[in-house]
């Protein structure tokens, strides 16, 4: 089974989302031994920005295509999604550029788009400064929400949020939010939900 570790928080060693990608990996890798993570650093090695290329051989084209790989090989993929200004950081928007591609994780048909990418499981670890989740603040959640709809447009319905919110009220709000996300956490297996 092939796990792919995504980080996209620009805080390093300060990250929530860090910590708790870190914890879900450790998790899942103590159920499963054998469990090939493959890890990348989306802040430390940023990707560019998408632009059409004029061939194959752009150095665009292939890291882009690296991209798409690695995530299509996986069947389990832990993405660190701090929020930032309500979304997600520039950087893993970068790279769901890279992975959401017509004919290869969706397609057009005459009935709308179809999800090509089925099959896989997606754990994102959530941190947030303020509380969002079933608060008065939801409707100024667009990093979920966002996460949920391209992750389905491609076809990946196994979608799954360890949250840790209100981490900048203080101190003993976040230490609450940590002992919340870690428990959840435990709570992982590395089953899969098959599509019949």
């Amino acid at each position: 089974m092939k796990l792919l570790h995504l980080d996209s928080s620009a805080l390093g060693g300060y990250s929530v989302s860090r910590q708790l990608t870190a914890d879900i990996v450790a998790q899942l890798s103590a159920q499963t031994p054998d469990l090939d993570v493959h890890y990348r650093d989306l802040a430390a090695q940023p990707l560019p920005h998408w632009a059409p290329v004029a061939d194959a051989s752009d150095p665009a084209a292939v890291l882009g295509n690296q991209m798409l790989e690695e995530f299509q090989a996986a069947d389990i993929v832990v993405i660190g999604a701090p929020m930032y200004n309500f979304s997600i950081s520039s950087q893993l928007k970068a790279w769901i550029d890279r992975v959401v591609v017509a004919g290869k994780t969706f397609q057009y048909t005459a009935n709308g788009p179809q999800g090509l990418a089925g099959g896989k499981r997606v754990i994102i670890a959530s941190s947030r400064g303020g509380s969002y989740h079933n608060s008065p603040y939801a409707a100024m959640d667009f990093q979920e929400s966002y996460l949920r709809s391209v992750l389905g447009f491609i076809g990946i319905t196994q979608v799954e949020f360890v949250r840790a919110e209100g981490l900048a009220v203080g101190d003993e709000q976040k230490a609450a939010a940590m002992t919340s996300a870690r428990t959840a956490i435990a709570g992982l297996t590395t089953r899969l939900e098959r599509a019949a």
